[in-house]
């Protein structure tokens, strides 16, 4: 049975810079997805975008470009990703530039345009359409004034209909992770729009690739197993056209592929397991079968799908405030008491000044007595050193501003042993909230624009 195989070579946009070079390098692959949305980059690039309107994408994709392009037309790998964030466009452009540079021609890129709601989201408002917040229920009318982006999750088939459309390299904005995956899926085995059972399989080999090495070994429980991780092999997904696949990684890279790797990565980010709601269908998490097949390989099988809901979920930013922090080093005897004599002076300080701050506003950690994970292990009773963090939010500026000021005075007019206060004073940064919502598929769908262009 005829197999592909699919890598993927980024987590997140900061993930390394090297894994998906290596991966192009380490043995043969037929795909290469790159995910680099979080729910906040959108709003990050939108910041970009309002200054330079041909910025808004992932920029780290353009320096892979830059080092990989001639190695991707050499063998032929096709890469799908959502690097295009809020500028697919101007990240294509940015692609020809760099293979004009680099003297290749004939290459074949293709946008997927249709996720940005931001300028159509008076319209949807106005004609009934209330996104309501899906934690708290609240419409998103109430924060409208201060979205900064909003964007659908697009699914696999625009991704497929590049790819059928020639793209070697394929540029989205906000489509799922696991369509990376699915996308070329679908496209090579031709898999239907409701054959339910293949696109979950499909999916679930997403959702495995996705974090990158999270499923061969990074940030796993038993660390201590896992062999030259400094080295690790990114994952290798080898599909059937029946939906079974098989998880690996190139041979002679670190890293650790096994039945538990694979099964922590399966539980990342998961609600409901029997519910895992995508564009492209409903997984059902527990029909995953796994088992070892090999060194360094995982078998999947047996995955059963659902029918695809008729909403797709929109991931909307907005300002909500602005927030700061600071942290000291404390040391010496009676470290812990000295850094809550710190914290006490700050809060009094800024009372005497006329600033307050709500008690869920502000915070106070002390690094070093399980402040990460209070109440599950005993906290050491008088640590050498401890470090102090201090965070405050608020609507006002100024009230963040201020609090800033009260830190560095530790040093002197303070308890002693105060030490590794660097970087200046705190300054306010703007606090991005996240706003989840549901939209009709319709609405989004009937905008989505596939275009394939060659330089």
């Amino acid at each position: 049975m005829r197999t592909v195989r699919i890598a993927n070579g980024q987590g997140f946009w900061g993930d390394s810079v090297d894994a998906p070079l290596l991966l192009l390098e380490g043995g043969p692959i037929d795909y290469l997805g790159m995910d680099y949305l979080a729910e906040v980059t959108l709003s990050i690039m939108m910041r970009q975008k309002l200054k330079n309107p041909q910025a808004g994408y992932a920029t780290d994709f353009i320096d892979f470009v830059r080092r990989a392009l001639p190695m991707l037309v050499e063998k032929g790998v096709r890469v799908v990703t959502n690097a295009g964030g809020l500028n697919p466009r101007a990240c294509r452009e940015k692609v020809f530039e760099v293979a004009r540079s680099l003297g290749i021609s004939g290459l074949r890129v293709g946008t997927v345009e249709g996720d940005d709601l931001l300028a159509r989201l008076p319209s949807l408002l106005a004609s009934g359409h209330a996104m309501k917040n899906m934690d708290s229920g609240a419409p998103l009318a109430e924060v409208v004034d201060r979205v900064t982006s909003a964007n659908a999750y697009l699914g696999a088939r625009p991704v497929a209909e590049a790819l059928a459309g020639g793209a070697q390299i394929v540029l989205c904005g906000r489509i799922t992770d696991t369509a990376l995956a699915l996308g070329p899926l679908i496209h090579e085995f031709g898999w239907a729009e409701d054959d339910w059972d293949r696109l979950a399989a499909g999916t679930i080999c997403g959702h495995i690739l996705e974090c990158g090495a999270q499923s061969t070994g990074g940030n796993f429980t038993r660390f201590w197993e896992v062999p030259d991780l400094w080295n690790v092999g990114y994952p290798i997904a080898e599909v059937a056209e029946d939906g079974s696949f098989v998880v690996t990684k190139h041979p002679g890279t670190g890293g650790l592929v096994t039945v538990d790797t694979v099964s922590e990565q399966l539980l990342y980010e998961m609600g409901d397991p029997a519910s895992y709601i995508t564009p492209d269908v409903v997984a059902d998490f527990s029909t995953i079968r796994l088992a070892q097949q090999g060194h360094d390989r995982v078998a999947v099988s047996g995955i059963e799908g659902r029918p695809r809901t008729p909403f797709l979920k929109v991931s909307a930013s907005y300002l909500d405030g602005y927030k700061a922090t600071s942290q000291l080093t404390v040391s010496g005897p009676r470290a812990v008491e000295k850094a809550q004599l710190a914290a006490e002076i700050v809060w009094k300080r800024l009372e005497r000044a006329g600033v307050t701050f709500a008690e869920p506003d502000r915070k106070v950690e002390l690094l070093g007595v399980s402040a990460c994970l209070p109440g599950i292990l005993p906290a050491p009773s008088d640590p050498p050193e401890v470090v102090l963090r201090l965070a405050v939010a608020d609507r006002e500026r100024g009230k963040v501003e201020r609090f800033g000021k009260e830190i560095a005075p530790l040093v002197t007019a303070g308890p002693p042993g105060v030490t590794g206060f660097a970087g200046g004073r705190p300054k306010p940064q703007e606090v991005v909230a996240y706003w989840p919502a549901l939209l009709a598929r319709d609405e989004v769908e009937r905008h989505l624009v596939v275009s394939v262009e060659a330089i």
